[in-house]
């Protein structure tokens, strides 16, 4: 069923959302809670080691969250962003920024800890919107998430595809609307499938570019990444073909 849109958005043939002009929308932005999902430091980032190595691999996960919270935190949709993670280090280091740290208690895998943070922000406060964001988006720009956010207020849940087109960066759930994550392999499909409407929106570019692999890792710095990548940017030496 195609979800009911506001005014300032249509659908393209494919049925995702393309944001339309309105100088008469005056209504106020809404205000998101993220929940942001990391794997141990020594898990992270696996098929990374093959390009970067294993003594870098761990040190450029924590710094692409760094920058990903960092970024999604000065964003002015965002209220807050909860980090559901077991790494003692990364939790101290994104506390820091102001992220509130979730413990991974489902410890079932990536979409047990995003339906476990999204309820544990809902505990607190049972009428927030709320968004699963990748923690692995370095050149993340806040007013790029911003217009992101901005079109999925317009849906009960939307998602956003990667850079590749086969997976998701992003995926919302409006006030009183369970999350329903399907993130890993072929997620965009699953989550089109699922009921979700697709955000199609050009100019986003960061906050569709998650980084799995050295090309992945190579298209992000031309992007411009955030200062904790970018500290590191001397030490990576991509093997090509990783």
């Amino acid at each position: 069923m195609t979800p009911v849109l506001s005014s300032d958005y249509a659908f393209d043939g494919a049925g995702r959302a393309e944001r339309q002009e309105d100088a008469t929308n005056t209504a106020p932005p809404a205000r998101w809670s993220l929940v942001v999902p990391l794997k141990p430091l020594a898990l992270a980032k696996s098929r990374l080691a093959a390009a970067v190595g294993a003594e870098l691999r761990p040190r450029l996960a924590l710094a692409f969250a760094l920058d990903t919270v960092g970024a999604a935190l000065t964003c002015p949709a965002v209220r807050d962003v909860a980090v559901v993670t077991d790494d003692p280090l990364a939790g101290a280091e994104l506390a820091a920024l102001g992220a509130r740290i979730i413990a991974d208690r489902p410890g079932a895998g990536l979409n047990a800890a995003l339906a476990h943070g999204a309820y544990a922000v809902r505990a607190l406060r049972p009428g927030a919107a709320v968004a699963a964001l990748n923690a692995d988006l370095p050149a993340l720009r806040p007013a790029e998430l911003g217009r992101v956010l901005d079109a999925a207020s317009a849906f009960p849940r939307a998602f956003l595809a990667d850079a590749a087109g086969i997976g998701t960066t992003f995926l919302s759930a409006g006030p009183g609307v369970d999350l329903a994550p399907a993130f890993g392999g072929p997620s965009r499909a699953a989550h089109s499938a699922s009921g979700a409407a697709e955000i199609l929106l050009s100019g986003v570019d960061s906050v569709r570019r998650d980084v799995d692999t050295g090309a992945d890792l190579r298209a992000a710095l031309a992007l411009g990444p955030g200062p904790a990548t970018a500290a590191l940017r001397g030490a990576v030496d991509v093997v090509p073909g990783h």
